[in-house]
Parts: structure tokens; C-alpha cells; sequence
């Protein structure tokens, strides 16, 4: 049963192995547990609590019907299970750190929701497959996530640290705006952890952490807000420094900067937008709402942004 609630927090990742193929139950179940078992954090498993039989499969089925995909809109159906197995998470102090990092993430399933009914499901035809919506636009999803943010306050720990973290990532020659991505990324909570790993206010992964200076033992480093800090930001700045803009720096960070660089040479493309409805549906999401957060609490855009 620990298993649904791997598929609640992963779905997305494990629906892109399973691209264009019909998935039978047996099936999904053994994908389920041959994926937690190659990619979950150790600790991940044995720390959640068991849910509701019938609740989890009446999730099951419905989660079934969305691994096909990489669609924005198809996110929508996960709004509710969501929302019951958060407070699952609260309720227990060995699972508090994956609620820290699910709740910022519940605001993609609701802008997943505005879309559909924004955006029209295509014309059935006769004989056919039931075509999904398209994903928005990279301009309609900016356009969503200003409006999402626009009145939102700041969350309530981030005046704990923006004042102390901006100095370092501008001694990395990083805007030191893009602090706030940590809103995005944990709402401020530096116990925050994903199913996978990623860790803290700034939810660095074991490799990216080293590979920006951090130790994971003893102490793991990602659980302090200043060496998170800055590995987040030499990460940023390395980041742009490939691709020489913001937006598809922040591409790479959500989704790794392989993804990018294979989109943007299958497409041909040397743009976000050229590339930004193939991305993983949570990265097509991420990169407007931290813009968005950036407007919201900065009065910037990342194409106004400048170095220190």
C-alpha cells in the first residue's frame, strides 16, 4: 500500500518510461516497485504511513488513466488525492519532510485544473483515441501564474532567510533575486525532502550537492540554508553560463541540464518557449511560477535580471 502514495509523489516521472503504451495493473504495480526501488530515497518507503484500501485503488485507477503522458492538463485528475494524503503526511513527524516539499507542489495541480478549463479538449472522432488536451503555451503560463501569485504573501519563513541568503549568491555572481526560488522549491522549509532525494530550501540532489561543494556526511550540508545556498547558486550560475538565459537555466535546474540540451537540439531550437511545451509537465510549470514569485516579490522579470 506504501506504494500509491509513491505513485501520487512520482507519477510524472514514472509516466514518461512508459511513453505511448497501454499499462496493465500487474504491470504498473511491478513498474511501481522496479522504479522505487532504482530511483527512492532509502528512507522514503519505511517512513509513510499505510493508506486507505479503497481509497488507494480507487487512485490507482484513476492515476492509470494518466501515466500516458507528459500533458499539463492530465496533472489535474491528481488534485484531490493530493489534498487527502498531505495531512497523511503532517500527521507524522518521520513524514513531515516530504509534506514540506508536496505542498508548494500542490499549486501545479491546481494551475493544472485552471487549464482545463481554459484550454479545450480537441474534437472527438469517430473510431479514434481520445486525443489529449495540448499543453498552454509558455505565454498562457505565464500569464496563469502571475495571476496565481499576485496576492499571495510571503511565506512564512522566508523572512528568515532572504536577508541572509541574498549576500551569498551574489558573492557568486548570481542575481541574488533568485533566492526565491526556494518559495518555489520547499516554501522556505529547509527540512523539505522529495521522494527521490532532493533536499532543502533549495532541493538539491546527493550528485548536484557534491558536485557544488556540499558534504552529505556526517552532517548532510543541503539541510543548512548557507552551503545550500551556495551550491544552489554556483548550480544557477553554471547553468546560465550553458545556455546565456535565465529561463532555460531554471529548465535545467528543475529537470537537469541534459533534458534541456536534448530538446533544444532535437527542436533546433535556441529558445524556452521553442522547447517549453516538450518539457516534463512540473518544469513547464516551474519555470513561469518562479518568474511570477521573482514579479511578485521583486518587481523583476528573469529577462530584467543582472548580475552583481
Amino acid at each position: 500500500m506504501r506504494l500509491i502514495l509513491v505513485f501520487l509523489l512520482t507519477g510524472s516521472l514514472f509516466a514518461r518510461a512508459q511513453d505511448d503504451e497501454f499499462i496493465t495493473l500487474p504491470e504498473l504495480l511491478q513498474g511501481a516497485q522496479d522504479w522505487a526501488e532504482e530511483h527512492l530515497d532509502p528512507d522514503f518507503l519505511d517512513s509513510l504511513p499505510e493508506l486507505d484500501q479503497q481509497q488507494a485503488q480507487r487512485f490507482l485507477r484513476d492515476l492509470q488513466q494518466q501515466l500516458q503522458g507528459e500533458y499539463i492538463i492530465d496533472l489535474a485528475a491528481l488534485r484531490e488525492a493530493a489534498n487527502t494524503v498531505l495531512p497523511v503526511l503532517q500527521n507524522y513527524e518521520e513524514t513531515r519532510p516530504y509534506a514540506a516539499w508536496l505542498e508548494p507542489r500542490l499549486d501545479y495541480l491546481k494551475v493544472a485544473d485552471d487549464f482545463r478549463l481554459i484550454i479545450p479538449s480537441p474534437a472527438l472522432e469517430p473510431g479514434k483515441p481520445v486525443r489529449p488536451a495540448p499543453n498552454p503555451s509558455a505565454l498562457q503560463q505565464r500569464q496563469v501564474w502571475v495571476r496565481e501569485v499576485a496576492t499571495r504573501p510571503w511565506p512564512s519563513a522566508a523572512s528568515n532567510y532572504v536577508t541572509r541568503l541574498k549576500p551569498i549568491f551574489a558573492a557568486e555572481q548570481v542575481p541574488p533575486e533568485l533566492v526565491w526560488i526556494a518559495e518555489v522549491e520547499s516554501s522556505f522549509n529547509p527540512r523539505a525532502r522529495s521522494p527521490v532525494g532532493a533536499t532543502g530550501l533549495f532541493q538539491l540532489m546527493p550528485a548536484t550537492a557534491e558536485r557544488f561543494g556540499l558534504a552529505l556526511a556526517p552532517r548532510d550540508q543541503r539541510l543548512q540554508p548557507d552551503p545550500s545556498a551556495r551550491a544552489s547558486a554556483r548550480y544557477l550560475r553554471f547553468l546560465h553560463g550553458k545556455f546565456q538565459d535565465w529561463r532555460l537555466a531554471l529548465a535545467g535546474y528543475n529537470s537537469g541540464e541534459g533534458t534541456v540540451e536534448r530538446l533544444l537540439k532535437r527542436h533546433n531550437a535556441g529558445s524556452f518557449e521553442d522547447i517549453a511545451v516538450h518539457l516534463p509537465a512540473e518544469t513547464q510549470m516551474y519555470v513561469p511560477k518562479v518568474e511570477a514569485v521573482l514579479l511578485r516579490r521583486e518587481g523583476l522579470t528573469l529577462a530584467s535580471l543582472t548580475s552583481p
